[in-house]
């Protein structure tokens, strides 16, 4: 019988060597549970970040920004200039002013809804969708500072790239909090399998004297170890998920963190959790029993 199916099936013998009570059976379960649980919020905030990078780049590769800062009896025609230029720009797809309901919108978040717009020296801005080719921003630039001086070409590279870098980084951390977790989880696992063996170093050494082999006695263990681990990581996975789903929904105004949450098929990556902690905990408890075993010899 092979290591894997003696897990799942058992030993009936050998499971009355491994106590079923006592802090051990706690120390795992409490242990799995609430590695699960973080680890379901670190894959979330992972799953995340990649969705926010994405976003990012996606939404500010292909736009422009044309700030119009002028007198007010000049921003008018300077708008109609800026327009009438960047409709024969090559590679420019469309260009739009934005309306003053949608500066005011832009603005409340930072200056509140009751913002005087109309007494305000506010900038014209006009929006810039590139086509798929894109369009030659020094040039342009040049043309606009020959016809339009009140004119400022923002092509958001200068501040595109750092987003997307911080959304990659934190997307990173993600993952490393869950290398982190689950290297804390088979810490612990593996000092509560070590209790247990060392607790029950008579039972061991009468098990020997009637010819229970190491790999028998140290199978006994691993399986009991492993199946707490993976129903402590199930629970805790579980209360994970349900934590995620009952968080806001992505909101364009609420910003990244009402967007933190799975999407679709990414709901099964929590299911992937119990399976990958029973394999920690197989692996852990493995090299504990044998390592203690042969302390014990």
């Amino acid at each position: 019988m092979s290591d894997w199916t003696s897990v799942l099936v058992g030993d009936p013998r050998a499971d009355r060597m491994v106590p079923k009570t006592g802090f051990t059976v706690q120390l795992t379960v409490f242990s799995a549970a609430a590695m699960a649980f973080l680890a379901v919020f670190a894959l979330a905030l992972s799953l995340a970040t990649e969705r926010l990078a994405d976003r990012w780049s996606a939404e500010l590769a292909r736009t422009s920004t044309l700030r119009i800062s002028a007198p007010q009896d000049q921003i008018a025609a300077q708008t109609e200039a800026a327009l009438r230029v960047l409709q024969t720009t090559p590679g420019v797809g469309s260009a739009r002013a934005l309306s003053d309901e949608e500066q005011i919108a832009l603005l409340e978040p930072w200056f509140g809804p009751d913002l005087p717009v109309a007494s305000l020296p506010i900038p014209r801005l006009i929006e810039i969708v590139e086509t798929g080719d894109g369009f030659d921003a020094t040039g342009l630039r040049a043309r606009l500072q020959a016809e339009v001086p009140g004119a400022v070409l923002d092509d958001h590279t200068r501040w595109r790239a750092p987003l997307v870098a911080a959304a990659d980084r934190l997307r990173s951390l993600g993952y490393i909090s869950l290398a982190l977790i689950g290297g804390a989880t088979a810490a612990m696992i593996t000092l509560a399998a070590q209790a247990a063996l060392s607790a029950n170093a008579q039972v061991i050494r009468v098990m020997r004297l009637v010819g229970a082999t190491d790999a028998f006695i140290a199978g006994a263990f691993v399986r009991r170890f492993t199946l707490r681990a993976f129903a402590g990581a199930a629970f805790g996975a579980i209360s994970g998920a349900a934590g995620i789903f009952f968080l806001p929904e992505a909101d364009v105004a609420g910003g990244f963190l009402t967007g933190l949450g799975f999407e679709g098929l990414h709901w099964l990556w929590p299911l992937a959790i119990p399976p990958l902690a029973g394999f920690v905990a197989y692996v852990a408890t493995r090299a504990a029993a044998f390592r203690r075993l042969r302390e014990q010899s």
